[in-house]
């Protein structure tokens, strides 16, 4: 059984190397747990049982916790400031399609849900990529 516990803790760490996603990890501890049982009890159903559960139990408890604090906090860009920001047509942006809106003084890609025509002012309401979705401005 020694083996058998090796080649599993082995494969699942190849599989935590090439994913990255926290899973598999836990599962490598609960194979050295049971690896470590498998020398002293010879009851295989045993060191799955102990396996499958430890794993479960650390996945289930520690993952969420590590994953917030490995993911650490939001960095906003420069670029974020102009959300809520007043703007001005450029180039007529069509129902969801695109036009040219120029906000604190860089022209941008635009779109929105309904039609706006050139020198309507408008909210920046979200950056998409280097897009920005935008709304009329109601005073």
């Amino acid at each position: 059984m020694f083996y058998i516990w090796i080649a599993i803790i082995i494969l699942l760490t190849i599989v935590e190397i090439m994913t990255i996603n926290l899973t598999t990890i836990w599962f490598v501890v609960s194979g050295l747990l049971a690896l470590a049982l498998s020398f002293i009890n010879d009851n295989f159903m045993l060191q799955v049982g102990v396996f499958c559960v430890v794993g479960i139990l650390l996945l289930i408890t520690t993952r969420p916790i590590l994953q917030k604090w490995l993911s650490g906090k939001k960095e906003n860009t420069n670029l974020d400031r102009i959300i809520g920001m007043k703007g001005i047509v450029t180039e007529e942006i069509l129902k969801n399609g695109t036009g040219e809106v120029k906000v604190d003084g860089k022209k941008w890609t635009a779109f929105a849900d309904q039609k706006i025509k050139v020198d309507s002012t408008v909210k920046v309401l979200l950056i998409d990529g280097v897009k920005i979705k935008v709304e009329e401005w109601e005073d």
